[in-house]
C-alpha cells in the first residue's frame, strides 16, 4: 500500500514506514491527515498574499500627474508605481512618479476622490476617474457625465457647498 504526498519537489512515501497498530485504517487516517495539513498550508499561503493582490490601483491606474498637469488621461505603468495612503499609484514615467512622491497631496483628488456634486447635495459618492475635472490645479472626480457638466457650469457654487458638507461628512 502506498500514499504519496507531494511537498514541493520531494515526495513522502508513507508505504515505507511500518504500519502502526490499527493497520490499514490507521494508515489511511495518517494519509488523510497529512493531505489535510498540506492543503491547509497552501490555503494559508494564498491568504497571506491576498491583500497585496486585492489592492486596486488609485484612479483606475491612470497617472495622477498627467491628469492634473495636462488634463489628459494617461494610463500608468504597473512597473512605475508608488504606494501612498494604502493605494498603489501608477505613472506613465519616472519623472511623474518623482513629482508625485515629492508632494502627493497636490496630485491626489480632492475630497478623497468623492464627487463634489454629490457632496454639495449632502451625499458621499465615489467619483469616477474617467469623469475627472481640473479646476485651479486641483483634481476632482465626479460620479457621472451629468455631475461633471454641473461642476463645470458652476464650479464656485458647487465647491463651496461641497467643502462645507465635506467637513461634516468626512471620517
Amino acid at each position: 500500500r502506498r500514499c504519496d504526498i507531494g511537498l514541493m519537489s520531494s515526495v513522502v512515501h508513507l508505504s515505507r514506514f511500518p504500519l502502526a497498530v490499527g493497520g490499514r485504517a490507521a494508515f489511511q487516517r495518517t494519509c488523510s491527515a497529512l493531505l489535510g495539513l498540506f492543503l491547509l498550508a497552501a490555503a494559508l499561503a494564498t491568504l497571506s498574499m491576498a491583500p497585496a493582490q486585492a489592492q486596486s490601483a488609485a484612479l483606475g491606474g491612470m497617472d495622477a500627474v498627467s491628469l492634473r498637469d495636462t488634463g489628459r488621461p494617461v494610463g500608468g505603468d504597473p512597473a512605475i508605481s508608488t504606494h501612498w495612503k494604502g493605494q498603489e499609484w501608477r505613472f506613465a514615467n519616472e519623472a511623474n512618479r518623482a513629482t508625485f512622491e515629492a508632494n502627493p497631496r497636490v496630485y491626489a483628488p480632492a475630497f478623497k476622490g468623492n464627487c463634489p456634486v454629490a457632496l454639495s447635495g449632502g451625499q458621499r459618492q465615489p467619483g469616477q476617474p474617467d469623469q475627472f475635472v481640473v479646476i485651479n490645479h486641483t483634481l476632482y472626480l465626479t460620479s457621472s457625465p451629468a455631475a461633471r457638466r454641473r461642476l463645470n457650469d458652476d464650479p464656485a457654487g458647487v465647491l463651496k457647498k461641497a467643502t462645507a458638507n465635506w467637513k461634516r461628512l468626512r471620517q
